[in-house]
């Protein structure tokens, strides 16, 4: 999806939290729906009975037919579409959406004529029943078909076009590189190159921790409670918008400077998981996993690995991650002794010595240009760089 920054009026902004509220009130309404029917009740109400229930629903409450039946009609599309891949085993099971938290509506059946330029830095939307909405024009609107608005914590509009976006293509100079992700470096390349996802300045954490101390002494429901959680969302929002950057920034120049990408297999989901157990087996050191998770996660792993695959589709190879840290990329000697510790790596058996890291990355790259040998794919070159001292072919 084109995601691009909106701007309403107050007056707009009404009309758009109204759409919100309508589409989340039959979200919810199909989430308790389909929780009261049971196999013996019979099957639950498929999108056709529900636009049926819609419509009766519209003709005995006002404040529902004032909103738009198109908003409200596509969210029981979304729950539809959310229920099957549930039952196709993708996803988790639909649950209640909150307010203030899940702020957002659909809008199908776009015409081209929908969406206009004013000048060279601002466009407009047509919303159903709001009108024409402007947003930054940050890059070229593509044709779609549909688009979604959504409100994030800090209070930021967005619209978002349902459009795929093309690859970008292949360079054609046979390079290989890999690609570790890791939490002290965010992810070392082969080349020698290790790039770190941007965070928050030391000032910004500490203004961060201060808020947050404030907030837990702040009454629930309170005035002061509702601004404190403002400024921390839009620290948050500060945050991701730059880890995003990096990461299209990163990914952009990966998919444009190299044939093939190898990077480590790793289910980050599984990884990130709580240790915090249950009540009959609590888990142990979940702070530190807690902590662990939360840096995995502000690293940007997933994030880089899914653009990845969108930028160079069919040139990203999964590399099993396992003994990549301990195999000497010189001579193949694995030894959990090698890696003396976070950032140093020397081979007790040929004495080659790099950082830890990068010694991971060029592991990688050499595994992925076997897996496109091996399956008689474009031939590649061989590793450019074996030592981070020279020249980087991808600056940092």
């Amino acid at each position: 999806m084109s995601r691009y920054r909106l701007y309403p009026t107050l007056e707009q902004e009404v009309g758009l939290r109204l759409h919100c509220g309508h589409a989340r009130f039959v979200w919810n309404l199909c989430v308790e729906q389909h929780g009261w029917w049971t196999p013996r009740r019979g099957p639950a109400p498929n999108f056709a009975v529900q636009c049926r229930q819609l419509t009766e629903a519209r003709a005995d409450n006002l404040w529902l037919a004032a909103g738009s039946v198109t908003v409200q009609q596509q969210a029981l599309r979304d729950f539809a579409q959310a229920t099957a891949n549930f039952f196709a085993g993708t996803h988790r099971r639909p649950t209640w959406r909150r307010a203030g938290r899940h702020e957002g509506f659909r809008v199908i059946a776009v015409r081209p004529d929908d969406v206009r330029r004013v000048n060279r830095a601002t466009g407009e939307v047509k919303v159903p029943k709001v009108g024409w909405v402007r947003f930054r024009w940050s890059r070229a609107v593509p044709e779609a078909r549909s688009y979604r608005i959504t409100r994030d914590a800090a209070g930021r509009w967005h619209v978002a076009f349902a459009a795929v976006p093309a690859s970008i293509e292949v360079p054609g100079n046979g390079a290989v590189v890999g690609v570790d992700r890791g939490v002290s470096v965010s992810a070392a390349l082969s080349t020698g190159a290790m790039l770190n996802v941007p965070g928050l300045r030391r000032t910004e954490a500490r203004r961060l921790t201060l808020l947050q101390r404030r907030l837990a002494r702040a009454k629930r429901g309170g005035r002061r409670r509702r601004i404190l959680k403002a400024a921390i969302a839009r620290l948050k929002a500060r945050e991701t918008d730059r880890r995003k950057d990096w990461v299209e920034k990163t990914t952009t120049r990966l998919a444009s400077g190299f044939d093939v990408i190898g990077i480590e297999d790793l289910r980050v989901k599984n990884m990130t998981a709580s240790a915090k157990g249950t009540i009959e087996a609590p888990g142990r050191g979940v702070r530190a996993k807690a902590g662990l998770n939360k840096a995995i996660l502000a690293s940007g792993w997933g994030q880089l690995a899914r653009r990845l695959e969108h930028k160079a589709q069919g040139r990203v190879i999964p590399v099993d991650p396992a003994y990549t840290s301990q195999r000497c990329s010189a001579c193949g000697h694995v030894d959990t002794k090698n890696r003396e510790s976070q950032s140093v790596f020397v081979c007790t058996a040929c004495g080659f010595a790099c950082h830890a890291d990068v010694n991971a990355a060029i592991n990688i790259e050499t595994a992925a240009g076997r897996a496109v040998a091996a399956r008689e794919g474009p031939r590649v070159a061989g590793p450019t760089h074996r030592e981070p001292q020279h020249d980087l072919l991808l600056s940092a």
